[in-house]
């Protein structure tokens, strides 16, 4: 009873490691490539195809074998598992191509070798005369119950916690702590026990040291594909952080992509900001939407007639971290903490749907729509939302990828600005570390005079370059588009085409 209570258990932690693995790769597929529809069902499919392959093979185990068999089942995969986000890392640093060759590679390694652990469980506890129905009930009872806690604990504490190669690493441990705990629990029917054990003391030693040095590999691994030293990053519940620093430029890449640049950002941020403070009658109270590293917010406090700005996005790390680093802050001005400024984290879809103020101005400075979680926020439902909350002058700005590079996912932010009830006026301008980037007015009325002064200081807008931003060239011309609505998400999939044209 007491052996098989020891393996019970044994199901529980393996269950949670498996599912880890999953989790592991699935994000760091996210992070590194975009978190598309796509890359997260096929990582799924793919593994839970590889664990049928796995249970097809335990069929060649002969029962007596099969002990001895989960015990180095669990030390190959602690090692193969453990070390897969280290790995993963290392290779997106060389190239993006053998990253998704060996990405697919490890998912069908360890999912066949997970899928190995229950079906020789069940056997091993079969052959201990354990009633049958009570031996399958407990076994997928704590399977499940592994499962869940995992995906509770990944999420919550240890990708933001640990990160992900450490969390890898962790699973790959408790893998071969159950190899070693399991043999000494049966080292009487194990004829070849000593050996077991040695190996599975060397795996722990190896995943342990791998672990203690995670961080510095992982690092020189980021460094390898940033270029610039990092400074700071993070991995919260909703994003991967890293600010880079190369002498006087200072940049921010959220999962990977670029955020900005802090030697042209102002082209950006004025060009996003400075059009629609303008053009509103009464610019007093501001919403930006996003934002989190306090640049827009910079430019809208420069006007002194702004009483409020409600600022919301997502990730409290996100401001907090532009809001109390002594540089960062110097970078925004201190907009986070300045007193008209509100700083909410909450999901801003969710956070319009019970707002009650109406706002002159609206600022959307959202990340690209490079997945349906964010390409929600580029919806029909989602402007209609942001029209409601809109004074009868106001306006609307949407930051809306490149319409040179992206011009169909740029032409379809466009429609769907229209199709919410909003007339439009598109614009762009040319930022250095983009390229050609995109920008929407939108309004309850077709106004839009170009400003011919701005009120406040500039690094680079002037009236005349305002008025170029409003005139599109033939390669930028508008494009026959869908708008995005969340039944079809069209919009994600003129992103993906979009900029794989480019990567080609």
């Amino acid at each position: 009873m007491k052996l098989n209570r020891t393996l019970i258990i044994s199901v529980f932690i393996v269950a949670s490691c498996g599912l880890a693995y999953e989790l592991v790769m699935a994000a760091l597929a996210s992070y590194l490539l975009g978190d598309s529809i796509l890359q997260f069902s096929s990582i799924i499919g793919l593994y839970l195809f590889s664990m049928g392959i796995g249970a097809h093979l335990t069929k060649y185990v002969k029962d007596e074998d099969a002990l001895a068999r989960f015990i180095e089942i669990e030390l190959l995969v602690g090692i193969i598992g453990g070390i897969s986000a280290l790995v993963l890392f290392v290779a997106f640093g060389l190239s993006a191509a053998p990253f998704r060759t060996l990405l697919y590679a490890l998912v069908l390694i360890v999912g066949t070798i997970v899928g190995m652990e229950i079906p020789l469980v069940m056997r091993v506890l079969n052959n201990q005369k354990a009633d049958f129905k009570e031996l399958v009930s407990r076994v997928l009872t704590f399977d499940y119950l592994g499962a869940l806690a995992v995906s509770l604990l990944f999420p919550l504490v240890l990708a933001p916690k640990l990160g992900m190669a450490r969390s890898a690493l962790l699973f790959g441990i408790l893998n071969a702590a159950v190899a070693v705990l399991t043999a000494r629990a049966f080292k009487p029917q194990l004829p070849g026990y000593r050996g077991l054990q040695i190996r599975g003391w060397l795996v722990l030693i190896f995943l342990g040291t791998a672990f203690a040095l995670a961080d510095r590999i992982s690092y020189r691994a980021e460094q390898s594909y940033f270029g610039d030293p990092i400074v700071y990053e993070s991995h919260s519940p909703y994003q991967r952080l890293v600010v880079t620093r190369w002498k006087d430029d200072t940049r921010l890449y959220i999962n990977g992509n670029l955020q900005f640049s802090s030697r042209d950002e102002a082209r950006y941020h004025e060009a996003l900001v400075l059009p629609a403070m303008q053009m509103a009658a009464k610019p007093e109270n501001v919403l930006i939407l996003g934002g989190g590293d306090g640049l827009a917010a910079r430019e809208v406090l420069k006007y002194p007639q702004v009483k409020q700005v409600t600022l919301v996005d997502l990730d409290p790390d996100m401001t907090a971290t532009f809001k109390t680093s002594a540089e960062l802050s110097r970078l925004n001005a201190g907009s986070l903490s300045h007193p008209k400024v509100n700083v909410v984290n909450a999901d801003a879809a969710k956070w319009l749907e019970t707002a009650q103020q109406q706002f002159d101005v609206v600022i959307i400075d959202l990340p690209d729509p490079s997945n349906f979680s964010l390409g929600k926020l580029y919806s029909v439902p989602m402007y209609r939302l942001a029209a409601r909350r809109l004074a009868p002058e106001g306006r609307i700005v949407v930051q809306s990828t490149s319409p040179y590079f992206a011009p169909n996912a740029y032409w379809s932010v466009v429609a769907t600005l229209e199709a919410a009830g909003l007339h439009t006026a598109p614009y762009h301008v040319y930022v250095p570390s983009f390229g050609e980037w995109g920008f929407v007015l939108a309004a309850k009325h077709n106004s839009f005079p170009v400003p011919k002064k701005f009120d406040v200081p500039t690094q680079f807008l002037t009236p005349q370059t305002a008025a170029e931003m409003f005139r599109f060239p033939p390669d930028m011309a508008r494009r026959k588009v869908e708008a995005n609505y969340l039944n079809n998400q069209i919009l994600v999939s003129y992103f993906e085409q979009d900029w794989g044209n480019v990567m080609r």
